[in-house]
């Protein structure tokens, strides 16, 4: 099984296929149902799209810290790159779950600011819908 990390906005987001970023936007584990799933079940935004990459977004005291490092790596070059899509009082969202689960109830959410958040200070488990304003 994967951990999929979708992300939800209503800006329409360009698919970068570039191999050696930290976080691409683009399919890797998930086809069209899983992110339709994720939509109805889970964001309220206009288009859907899975965050690329080895591994899903989480972070929790539980992980390994390679993994974790890597997430809070990816969660920050994230919000890098939305920071340029998303106009102030816009927001994203995202959510991580294991392929298949995506229609499943969530088990937590979180609102952070874009900008103000300590990386260090949160926790961010599979099933959280996370909402990431500007």
């Amino acid at each position: 099984m994967s951990l999929a990390t979708y992300i939800g906005s209503n800006v329409k987001l360009p698919i970068n296929d570039e191999l050696d970023d930290i976080v691409t936007i683009g399919s890797c584990f998930s086809d069209e149902m899983h992110r339709l799933n994720i939509k109805k079940h889970h964001f309220t935004t206009s288009y859907v799209y899975e965050v690329s990459s080895d591994w899903g977004i989480e972070i929790t005291e539980y992980m390994n810290k390679s993994r974790l490092k890597e997430s809070k790596e990816k969660l920050l070059a994230l919000c890098r790159l939305m920071d340029h899509y998303l106009k102030s009082g816009d927001f994203f969202e995202l959510y991580s779950c294991w392929i298949g689960e995506e229609a499943e109830q969530r088990e937590g959410a979180l609102t952070l600011n874009i900008h103000y958040f300590d990386i260090d200070a949160i926790e961010m488990p599979e099933k959280t819908l996370v909402r990431i304003e500007k």
